[in-house]
């Protein structure tokens, strides 16, 4: 889940920027870890501990009121609702790569995926783009090469897979949808030659870049087996005390 933090906090200086280059600083004085960082860590947390998605959810938004989050999530969090409110967009994707790592077939990782979506993002696609992401990661990690993590995806979620990100990038903006957002999100992983490029190559959509690059780094860390360490060092130096506790813990258990 280091690959997730990573992209999201890359690609955080270029959220809103449309960025259509890959050409770009790395990490600079404004690279900052936003809400994909922040749910992430909670998703870790609650399969670390047992912990109720929904009670976790709130705990985190409210220790951390400022990272960016969606206005109608951001709402439902501070006011402590426990109903889902049947959300498509994103946030159930890229909160979603912890599950990938603690759960031990793709059959349990879907199921667990759902769970960790249903609480907020319950619309049928909001489901999907979290269990296409944890697949795409579990498949990764489990040794699956590119070309058959792009067709079981295809096949079992529907998506279109095939088209290179140079047809896509010219015409692409801004779209927070899961079915806007996730399949040019793992295209960009599909393309990649190592951790850095997947992470230019979602960036360089000039999207919901923060979100992109989180969940094109996610599959990449999963795939390439780690983020190189220069990468993570500077990463893991921008999250505070809490978050890098339980993500030390996470990885403890479930990646070392």
């Amino acid at each position: 889940m280091i690959g997730a933090i990573a992209g999201d906090v890359i690609g955080s200086v270029h959220e809103g920027m449309g960025t259509k280059s890959k050409d770009f600083p790395l990490l600079g004085p404004g690279s900052r870890f936003t809400d994909d960082t922040v749910l992430t860590v909670a998703v870790a947390d609650c399969l670390l501990n047992g912990r109720d998605y929904v009670a976790a959810f709130h705990e985190y938004v409210h220790a951390y009121p400022h990272a960016g989050y969606g206005g109608t999530f951001h709402r439902w969090a501070l006011e402590r609702r426990r109903e889902p409110y049947n959300s498509w967009g994103n946030g159930s994707a890229m909160r979603v790569s912890p599950v990938a790592y603690a759960r031990e077939t793709l059959g349990d990782v879907l199921r667990e995926a759902a769970r960790s979506s249903e609480v907020t993002h319950d619309h049928p696609e909001g489901i999907r783009g979290a269990q296409a992401t944890a697949a795409a990661i579990f498949l990764a990690r489990t040794g699956h090469d590119k070309e058959s993590i792009r067709r079981s995806l295809e096949r079992e979620f529907g998506y279109r897979l095939d088209e290179p990100l140079e047809e896509i990038r010219p015409r692409y903006v801004f779209d927070i949808s899961c079915q806007g957002s996730v399949p040019p999100s793992i295209i960009a992983f599909l393309e990649s030659t190592d951790f850095e490029d997947a992470v230019r190559n979602a960036i360089s959509l000039g999207g919901d870049a923060d979100t992109m690059a989180c969940i094109a780094g996610a599959i990449a860390e999963a795939y390439y087996k780690r983020v190189p360490p220069d990468i993570e060092a500077r990463v893991l130096a921008t999250l505070d005390e809490g978050l890098r506790g339980v993500v030390d813990a996470f990885r403890e258990r479930y990646l070392l």
